[in-house]
């Protein structure tokens, strides 16, 4: 009987060793797991954090195109008006020549 418990000890120690290993390696592949985990949960952040700038860009990019829309257009109403008056004061400019033209003719 002391031969068997020898024996049976015997076969047990490696059986624990075995036991151990697949336990420390299980372990180290749940680290390894966490670590995956948490560099992918960064990535989604970053990544979305990229697409809420990239979000924020297109709309000020919108914006700052409907700003130019409005300028250009106030710019060319502004030409428009500034042909308009230079017109107008040339026409004046001619009248007033011909006003002062027809007194000096009348003295």
């Amino acid at each position: 009987m002391s031969d068997r418990s020898t024996n049976a000890a015997a076969s047990v120690e490696p059986a624990i060793a075995d036991v151990d290993a697949a336990t420390r390696r299980l372990m180290a592949a749940l680290d390894a797991l966490e670590s995956a985990v948490e560099r992918r949960r960064e990535a989604d952040r970053d990544e979305n954090e990229l697409a809420s700038r990239i979000q924020a860009l297109g709309a000020d990019r919108s914006r700052l195109a409907d700003e130019l829309d409005n300028s250009l257009v106030k710019t060319r109403k502004l030409e428009r008006t500034n042909r308009e008056i230079a017109e107008k004061l040339d026409t004046a400019i001619g009248t007033i020549r011909a006003v002062l033209d027809g007194e000096e003719k009348t003295r």
